[in-house]
């Protein structure tokens, strides 16, 4: 394998707790670039160490809405822009191109975060045409980043959804839902929230890798035990399913997840949208390189020949031999613990009582 100039962040590398290997252009830039690393950004061993840095992001909206008949939801909200997890398979990578960003290493250090969320959300629900429908944080990226720590802006938007009985279904692979405890247990005392913890294999060396800044997944597991204690209706995702890579874990993580407590499972396979295709194939180069090549012939196999389908009822579970064993898989391990399919979940929309639009004279009731 030739070496590069380890300088130049352009070209594929490891980086130790970062899941892009490069910082390639995404689709709409207009210009090249090739960034030189002054070498202020290393660690002890001269390697690069790219901070992350966070800007705040006046949102205009933030309840997003979807048709897509392959998506169990119809709305859902994002605190963040880029995701700090570093997960290299992530489809949501390439809406970083929109922002003039690499889809590589800029979005999982150049984040955004939207500080008026709550208060955005709270407009928009007091508007009189707003009919109820579950909202889905987590849908794009991680509403409990490590970012969220400081930012506290899930925690400030599930405060606006408690308060007026509004239901909610949080996606996530971090173990700092756990904080937020005191607010989603009477919500689920009242049908109101579901959550799924995503755990797509158990090997924390693979891990580190591939979701290098995500909680580990012996411990995402333990976090399905502790929701499932605090009376939180919870589920495993088990997303994306990588051919070669990860889908060897695929009953093993749905036992221990039933076992814990889970009532819910869902799937995905792996998605190659956009630059995602490249950046997924430098990460198969630099850290599995003797399978590589297998890998990417079994998701063409799912993908009708190529790297990537995007049609409506085949992305988000392939087609083919392979797919179909998957699918088999799946559906024989969830009869077997007693699994229920993620997409036959029902939240409560009949308590909800809008929030009262903000009044400069206040209010007298």
């Amino acid at each position: 394998m030739a070496t590069h100039d380890p300088n130049d962040l352009t070209r594929p590398t490891r980086i130790k707790g970062r899941g892009a290997g490069s910082n390639r252009e995404g689709r709409f830039e207009a210009l090249a670039k090739t960034i030189e690393d002054d070498g202020w950004f290393r660690d002890e061993e001269g390697k690069p160490r790219p901070p992350t840095r966070v800007s705040i992001e006046t949102a205009r909206s933030i309840i997003s809405r979807n048709a897509s008949p392959d998506i169990p939801f119809t709305q859902s909200i994002n605190p963040y822009r880029g995701c700090e997890h570093g997960c290299n398979y992530c489809y949501a990578r390439p809406s970083h191109s929109y922002l003039n960003l690499s889809p590589g290493l800029d979005f999982e250090t150049q984040l955004f975060a939207k500080t008026n969320a709550a208060e955005r959300l709270r407009a928009e629900l007091a508007k009189p045409g707003y009919v109820c429908e579950p909202i889905t944080l987590g849908a794009n990226t991680d509403a409990y980043q490590p970012i969220e720590r400081e930012y506290r802006i899930t925690r400030e938007i599930i405060e606006v959804l408690q308060a007026c009985d509004h239901p909610l279904t949080i996606i996530t692979k971090n173990a700092l839902v756990e904080r937020d405890l005191d607010l989603l247990a009477p919500m689920a005392a009242r049908n109101l929230v579901q959550v799924f913890v995503s755990v797509n294999a158990l090997d924390n060396r693979l891990a580190s890798t591939l979701e290098p800044r995500a909680t580990a997944p012996h411990r995402r597991l333990q976090v399905i035990g502790n929701l499932h204690a605090a009376g939180v209706p919870c589920g495993v995702l088990v997303a994306p399913i990588i051919p070669a890579v990860t889908d060897m874990h695929l009953e093993h993580v749905l036992e221990q997840a039933a076992a814990l407590g889970a009532r819910y499972a869902g799937y995905t396979v792996l998605r190659l949208p956009h630059e995602l295709k490249e950046l997924f194939r430098e990460w198969l180069d630099l850290h599995v390189p003797d399978r590589a090549e297998h890998v990417m012939s079994l998701i063409r196999q799912m993908r009708g020949g190529k790297d990537n389908d995007a049609r409506f009822g085949s992305r988000m579970r392939g087609e083919g031999a392979y797919a179909d064993m998957i699918r088999q898989r799946f559906a024989l391990a969830c009869r077997r613990h007693g699994l229920t399919r993620s997409g036959q979940i029902h939240l409560d929309t009949r308590r909800f009582t809008a929030p009262r639009p903000d009044n400069a004279q206040g209010q007298l009731f």
